[in-house]
């Protein structure tokens, strides 16, 4: 399982290598336009809230760490498929793509 840290104070979301190479690059073309955008998720753990969202934006550090050194293929069409609805709705529902990436094709 991969972590990606955004602002520095906040435990970090854990997400599994596959799904986070294809988010690293939708988030890093994202904010290379200076496009802010929300990012949701379910917490997995104990925390005091269930579900998380945060606004991402280009001035806020991010960190994307993966388990493995040789990181998994990227799919572009799973690319296109997570940058298309984030582009319509505004928000990347994590758990929806963790939730595909693991369905049969």
């Amino acid at each position: 399982m991969g972590r990606l840290k955004y602002d520095s104070s906040a435990p970090p979301i854990t997400i599994d290598d596959e799904t986070l190479v294809h988010l690293k690059i939708v988030i890093g073309t994202k904010l290379r336009r200076n496009e802010s955008f929300l990012l949701t998720w379910l917490r997995g753990d104990d925390a005091e809230d269930a579900r998380t969202t945060i606004w991402v934006h280009p001035a806020i550090p991010m960190q994307f760490g993966f388990d493995s050194a040789v990181l998994p293929p990227v799919a572009p069409d799973r690319i296109t498929t997570i940058m298309t609805a984030l582009n319509a709705t505004g928000e990347l529902v994590l758990d929806e793509y963790i939730h595909a990436a693991a369905e049969p094709a």
